[in-house]
């Protein structure tokens, strides 16, 4: 049997009222690339897209999700557990709790100032080792403060702290290309998406 591998990649949103929404910039790229090499390895896939990505869809399984929850309860709703997760998606990281100034389906701009009251909104990647307790499961950080050697630092702690088996870290912080850091602090470095997405699907496609 083919390995199952999930890959999540683009943006969710979380919705301010019925047409607005706060979301983080994701064109899902990563995805495509990814997808692509993990089925010339040999795995049978499954994208989970965001509804916001603007990237060309990759070939073969792919599903939208909109929001945080709708990711995690699209990921509960297949029935076979993954062997493999590449987490790439561009989760929102608030949620909003409150609005003050206005109210109703739309919020009206002649009303005035408004202020939004975020909150944190829950992490997944923590919960997927709970989850999905055999699979390999690959987390990103995207770091834009600091310097190399605090993003890797930042993504050693995504590991210890989510229990990961890998991090991709990049962003201004990390430099130019992107950086692969091991369970075991090893670091692989490679220029560009499509190196990187090939040499994951080669490394954990068994």
């Amino acid at each position: 049997m083919k390995p199952l591998a999930c890959v999540t990649c683009g943006p969710s949103f979380e919705p301010i009222d019925e047409v607005r929404r706060i979301t983080n910039f994701s064109t899902g790229e990563i995805g495509v690339h990814l997808q692509n090499a993990l089925e010339r390895a040999g795995a049978e896939t499954i994208c989970f897209r965001g509804a916001g990505a603007t990237a060309a869809r990759p070939r073969g399984d792919v599903r939208e999700f909109t929001t945080n929850a709708s990711l995690a309860a699209a990921l509960h709703g297949f029935g076979r557990a993954p062997d493999l997760i590449f987490h790439a998606a561009a989760l929102s990281d608030f949620i909003v709790r409150a609005i003050e100034g206005a109210c109703g389906a739309k919020l009206e701009s002649r009303s005035g100032d408004v202020r939004l009251t975020l909150s944190p909104a829950p992490k997944l990647l923590p919960q997927f080792r709970s989850w999905f307790p055999n699979a390999v499961i690959v987390g990103w950080k995207y770091e834009l403060d600091g310097n190399r050697g605090q993003a890797l630092a930042r993504g050693a702690a995504q590991i210890a702290e989510a229990r990961t088996d890998a991090c991709v870290v990049n962003g201004r912080a990390f430099g130019d290309g992107f950086g692969l850091l091991l369970s075991d602090e090893r670091v692989e470095t490679f220029p560009d998406k499509i190196t990187l997405a090939t040499a994951l699907a080669d490394r954990f496609v068994r």
